[in-house]
Parts: structure tokens; sequence; C-alpha cells
């Protein structure tokens, strides 16, 4: 009986380990309560086949155990999944192979009773704990490689703190029922306290993973938030802009009259001015499209509304594709950040103006956004890399121009600042590799 409840116990966990792997890596075909449910029926055939206790077919069954349910789970090619089926099945038996050597060299007497329960059971908990150490620290190092909008934090790996400490731990359990004889009573406190051990362990990086799961849907829904806010202001814009535009031709009689009437009065100079008024009326310009990216268009023409408000020109060139491959996030991001430092600077200049220019540079697959703001003073204090702010509450600085950075580093480009003391502008020169 108590056989049978170690390879129930050593499966289960090798069960919740695949899961906590797959739903790192991949992205799911299937909701969580269908994946449990195959994932238990696979895990059970697994189990029961282990009952048999023939070592190459149990190994042969658990790499096509893995291999099915990620192909029918997952999003994954079956290639991928051969892959990571015969990565789980090393790296387990490479952890179990590891204790056992361990465990034979620092107390032979435990390795040679490893028939009883109690040392079987502290051997799958400390290969488990080890197994689900170094599977957490590879889904990182994958994790960390991928292409993903979703952001990583690398601290994360200071967990791993966890599960090193719980080996620790259990190997000097081993070693105290190697030099000591412990009573039965003991032997099941230490059992008992290995089993905490593993289920903090899993507990532990279970609510990591719930916590990261629900900051990334809380900034999906900041995101759509922002993105409502982009599209609101434009329409707005364009129903004014089409408003003022009835209006002028409603009123184009009116104005054709004035201009006859000085015509009549003799007076070319009144009429050239009065015609160039009107043409340089905001109301005869082309409608709100800056660029052909429907989100980014939304966000330049909000800050370019800003901007008329406040006195400042604003012009922008967005060349055609040029970024199509930046997600909304990190197009919102980057491009509200750049805007909102430029504003606060151009807004304290008289005669201000802001320019917006992206293109890709030829025969090369970067892409170069640059942004030139007008600017009173040169930001650039006691030779610091980052400029100096203005705002009141110096604790917020900087957070805008980190996440500038961090997009830059994500697609492999740079970004320069410097200021031009002869035009009184602040140039910023970003590179990134679409």
């Amino acid at each position: 009986m108590e056989s049978i409840f170690s390879i129930i116990f050593a499966f289960l966990v090798e069960a919740i380990i695949l899961l906590q792997y797959t739903s790192r890596l991949f992205s799911p075909k299937r909701p969580l309560s269908d994946r449990l449910v195959v994932l238990s029926l696979l895990y059970t055939c697994l189990c029961a086949a282990a009952f048999f206790n023939i070592k190459w077919l149990n190994m042969l069954l658990y790499l096509f155990t893995n291999f099915l349910f990620l192909v029918t789970q997952y999003d994954v090619k079956w290639r991928a999944a051969a892959f990571h089926s015969a990565l789980l099945a090393a790296v387990m038996g490479m952890c179990e192979l590891i204790v056992y050597s361990i465990i034979a060299r620092t107390a032979p007497h435990f390795y040679m009773q490893m028939g009883s329960f109690h040392n079987t059971l502290l051997f799958i908990l400390c290969s488990k704990i080890s197994f689900f150490a170094v599977i957490y620290l590879i889904t990182h190092l994958f994790k960390s490689r991928r292409k993903t909008t979703d952001p990583y934090d690398s601290s994360v790996v200071l967990l791993m703190i966890i599960p090193v400490t719980s080996i620790f731990i259990m190997l000097t359990f081993v070693g105290m029922g190697d030099q000591y004889t412990l009573t039965p009573g003991t032997n099941r406190m230490i059992s008992l306290s290995a089993f905490f051990l593993l289920l903090m362990n899993l507990l532990v990086f279970g609510i990591n993973q719930y916590n990261r799961e629900k900051n990334r849907k809380y900034t999906e829904v900041q995101l759509l938030l922002q993105k409502e806010t982009d599209f609101t202001e434009y329409y707005k814009m364009l129903l004014s802009q089409s408003e003022n535009q009835a209006i002028l031709i409603h009123d184009i009689k009116k104005h054709l009259q004035s201009i006859a009437s000085l015509n009549e009065q003799n007076a070319p100079d009144k009429v050239n001015a009065y015609i160039n008024e009107l043409l340089l009326s905001s109301d005869f310009k082309e409608s709100s499209r800056i660029c052909d990216n429907e989100l980014l268009n939304a966000i330049m023409a909000r800050y370019r509304r800003q901007c008329t408000e406040q006195g400042i020109s604003f012009t922008a060139d967005i060349r055609s594709g040029v970024l199509h491959f930046l997600p909304d996030s990190d197009l919102t991001s980057l491009f509200c950040n750049l805007l909102d430092n430029a504003m606060e600077a151009a807004g304290k200049v008289p005669d201000a103006y802001i320019e917006v220019n992206g293109s890709k540079r030829e025969n090369t697959p970067f892409v170069l956004i640059t942004v030139v703001n007008s600017c009173r003073v040169n930001p650039f204090k006691n030779d610091v890399a980052d400029p100096a702010t203005t705002k009141a509450d110096k604790r917020s600085h900087g957070f805008g121009l980190k996440s500038i950075r961090k997009i830059c580093e994500k697609y492999h480009g740079d970004i320069q600042m410097y200021y031009n003391d002869a035009t009184l502008t602040f140039h910023t020169v970003i590179t990134l590799r679409g």
C-alpha cells in the first residue's frame, strides 16, 4: 500500500510540474478545465503502467504522454513538442541520478534502506523539488528569449532560492536519518515536514504565476483604456474639423462678397491679405490623417490637438508601414512617453515646435525615429546621462525614459539624446530593429 501511494504521489507531482512548464511557455488551445481533465487521464494511464515496473516502458510512455499532452492542448508544432518532452524526461532522470549520487556518498546507511516508505518518500520529495527547480530555471531561460509583449521581470529568478533551500533542508533530513536512530514518530514528522516543503514550493510559484497573470490582464485593460481615450480624442477632432469646414463652406458666399467689395475699392493688398488669411485657416487643412497606423494616428492626432491648444507647432512624418512590427502596447508606451517629454519641454518656450519623424534606413532592418522639440535650457546638468526634469514631483521622474529604454533594448535598438545650444532644441534619436 505504501509503495502504491509513493508511485501515485510521484506522478501527481510530475503532472503539476508539466502543467506549470507548459502554461508558462505555450499558448493553450483549450480552457484550463479541459487541460486538467486530459492531464489527469493521461497520467492515470501512466501511473497504472508504472506498477509493472518496466523502466524502459515507463520512460517511453512518459515521453509519449507529455508529447500527446502538448500537441493536443497547446499551440505547438510536433517537433517542438517532441523536443520539450525529451527535455522533461532528461531533466527528471538527471535530477534523480544526482539525488541518488548525493545520498549514496553522504548517507550510505540511508541509501541501503531505500526500500522503507520513509526513505522512499524523502527521496521522491528531494528529487521532485530538484526537478521542479531546474524546470523553473529552464522556463525562465526560454521565456526571456521569446519575443513577447508580456513584460518579463528577470528578478523572478530569485525565487530559485526557495527550492534550493528546500533541497538543502531535505538532504539535512537524510543525513540525520543516516547518523541517528530516529523513532517512527520522528520519521513521520520529518516526512510530513518534507511534504510541506514541497507544497510550499508549488504554492509560492503558483501564486507568483497567478499574480503575473493578473498583472498582465490589468496591463491589457489599461492599454484598452488608453486606446479608447486616443480614439475618442481623434474622432472628436474629426468631428470638430468637419463642423468648422461646414461652417466655412456656409460662409464662403459672404467671404466672396467681402473680397469683391475690397476689389471694387481698388485695394489689392487687402484682397491678398484676406485671401491668405482664408487659405491659412485650419479649416481648409486636410483631415487629421498623419500615418497609416490607426492607433498611432489617433495618438498623434491627440498630441497635435494638445499642442495647438498650447500654441506649439506640431508636425509629423511617419512613413508607411515602418512601425508595423510594434504591438499596440509598445507603440503606445514609446510615442506617448516621447511626446509627453517633448511637450513638457516645449510648453515653456515661445514659438515652440515639435517635429516627429519615422523612417526605415535603406538596405538595413533598422527603423529610425527622431523627435526634435524646442527647449529653453540644456537639461543635461552636471554631465549626467539623463536629462533633468522640470516636474514638481521629482520622485515620479524617469519612469517614461526607462520605459523608452526598455523598448529599445527589446528590439535591439538604441537611444541617443543631445541638446543643440545654437537652435535651443532637444533631439531624441531612436533606432529599432524591425
